[in-house]
């Protein structure tokens, strides 16, 4: 029989666990109401719910890896898994699930955070906000002169044209890498804290919701009294009846269009701008930080939230496939049927066997790489 986790892997269980409730909203729920507005679940899970599980990430290498890991060999260990997890997102995406796959993205944000890995609090906050904020400037510059694909999820065959595979994961596609390390970095950086401080899980709240508010506001600024609105005008012409304002403030697929620099104003979910990635960033911290200060009789209250949250890749799989495998025209029952098989399953198994399968087996794999922490 499975242990209680620490309260500290409590609430980062419980916030990937909210992560992957929203994910799958996402995934299965309108994204638009009868009226044409944006529905509820998508106003409020859209761009944040995978903004939330990037921070996780990086939250769960820090954890994972420790302060001063052993770069040869945990650096080996990190690049086994991000291999593993990128073959099991190139066969998801081979699936006609509908979804964005993000687990061959996720195999380059390992990548690319593993020189991170023994970087202190201050050098990860200070490179998280740089590469959030200057990222998507180069992308904006370089993308055009970069190949791109279809737009649907990278599958296996792509691996034989790999400079265009490796672009879309970088920068040209749903989650462009190169700008989403950004997460990766702030989690590595929360994950350096002593999360289980009261003190700790407060701040970081504050200053997410105090990030995420001055995003939103900058881009409502610039995008309103500065005239970002009627610059963007020039090249937007809805032809759909839409707005201008509504065209700019949708969500997109990884990036904005290269027509006009005044997009990179906008914080629209799914666009990769730094007013996203900032606003984004700061939801991430503001759950996480409520997250952690549950405790006691409300951690046993959530118990299948967290036990969801304590095996994320195997659920996320196991919901892709189910998407891939059938269809509803009832969308509602259908998402709220598989959350509560996810939550029952995950209750079940985090009590009576620990990890979730996939999770087991990365874990048993990369094993005989992980030397102790220094």
């Amino acid at each position: 029989m499975s242990r209680r986790p620490p309260d500290r892997l409590i609430g980062v269980d419980l916030a990937r666990g909210l992560a992957l409730l929203g994910m799958m909203a996402v995934h299965v729920l309108p994204a638009e109401d009868a009226d044409g507005s944006a529905s509820f679940a998508d106003q409020v899970a859209s761009g944040r719910s995978a903004a939330l599980f990037a921070v996780l990430a990086g939250v769960g290498l820090a954890l994972a890896y420790g302060r001063r890991p052993s770069l040869p060999r945990s650096g080996a260990a990190l690049l086994l898994r991000a291999a593993l997890i990128g073959a099991v997102g190139l066969g998801l995406g081979m699936l006609e699930s509908g979804v964005a796959v993000i687990l061959a993205y996720y195999a380059v944000f390992f990548v690319l955070a593993l020189p991170w890995l023994r970087a202190g609090t201050r050098t990860l906050t200070a490179a998280a906000a740089v590469v959030a904020v200057a990222m998507p400037f180069v992308s904006f510059a370089v993308r055009d002169q970069l190949p791109r694909r279809d737009g649907s999820s990278p599958v296996f065959a792509d691996l034989a044209e790999p400079g265009r595979l490796l672009g879309e994961l970088l920068l040209t596609g749903y989650y462009p890498a190169a700008i989403w390390l950004a997460y990766l970095l702030a989690g590595l950086a929360v994950g350096r804290l002593a999360l289980k401080q009261t003190r700790t899980a407060l701040r970081l709240a504050g200053a997410g919701a105090v990030l995420a508010v001055a995003a939103y506001a900058v881009s409502a600024l610039l995008l309103g009294p500065l005239g970002g609105y009627g610059q963007l005008a020039d090249v937007v012409r809805p032809d759909d009846g839409r707005t201008v304002e509504q065209v700019v403030d949708a969500s997109r697929f990884g990036n904005v269009p290269t027509t006009s620099a005044w997009w990179l104003a906008t914080d629209a979910p799914h666009t990769s701008t730094p007013l996203d990635m900032l606003a984004t960033t700061g939801t991430a911290l503001l759950v996480l930080g409520l997250a952690l200060l549950v405790r006691g009789r409300l951690a046993t209250l959530l118990t299948p939230l967290w036990a969801a949250g304590s095996m994320p890749l195997s659920l996320y799989t196991a919901h892709v496939a189910f998407l891939g495998l059938t269809d509803t025209d009832d969308p509602e029952p259908y998402y709220l049927a598989q959350v509560l098989v996810a939550l029952v399953l995950a209750t079940v198994w985090r009590r009576y066997v620990g990890r979730g399968p996939l999770e087991q087996v990365l874990a048993l794999v990369t094993r005989p790489l992980r030397p102790g922490r220094t």
